[in-house]
């Protein structure tokens, strides 16, 4: 009975890393594929960012970190840019994860549109202040290079969020019943 409490237990683990590696595939894609109306003045939303929110959402810290580091890795290995967004996806992991604890936010689709806009504009400030960094920009001449883009990517890429974070929300839910359902 234990042995085969233990194979439902791996079966369900490999589901769930297919069902991880699909949404992230999903969201490699859609970053990659100009689709009509999707673009809000030539800014498309950031999928892998949505990704990293969504999931880490009901994670622990250590985990939204490791999906950050992951993410932004596959992030720049799409979009071969200097610097790395590594940084900024671990920062939106850990934070995003953070966020659990708080009773003001809950997780209805306003909330989490609500945390892409703000980790957006944080991913977006973390990686401009890399860039003026390694490039020795001023920063009068980075807010007038970063500003409108930022604003619009903050917009574009909340907005599509709900649309990403209910599959993934009513996965993880149907994931812990069946897993008190095998305890």
């Amino acid at each position: 009975m234990q042995r085969q409490k233990q194979r439902s237990f791996d079966i369900l683990k490999v589901i769930n890393l297919l069902f991880i590696t699909a949404s992230i595939a999903v969201c490699i894609i859609l970053m990659l594929v100009d689709l009509p109306g999707m673009e809000l003045l030539e800014v498309n939303p950031n999928w892998l960012l949505i990704w990293v929110v969504a999931w880490s959402f009901n994670k622990t810290t250590w985990q939204g970190a490791i999906a950050g580091l992951i993410i932004g890795c596959i992030y720049d290995g799409i979009v071969i840019s200097t610097p790395s967004h590594i940084l900024s996806f671990v920062v939106v992991g850990v934070f995003t994860s953070s966020l659990k604890t708080q009773k003001y936010l809950g997780e209805d689709f306003i909330s989490v549109a609500f945390v892409v806009f703000f980790m957006t504009f944080l991913s977006e400030a973390i990686f401009a202040l890399q860039y003026a960094g390694e490039y020795s920009i001023g920063i009068i001449n980075l807010l007038q290079k970063y500003q409108q883009v930022v604003i619009i990517s903050a917009i574009i890429t909340s907005l599509w969020s709900p649309a990403f974070y209910y599959p993934v929300n009513l996965w993880e839910k149907r994931m812990g019943i069946w897993r008190r359902k095998l305890s």
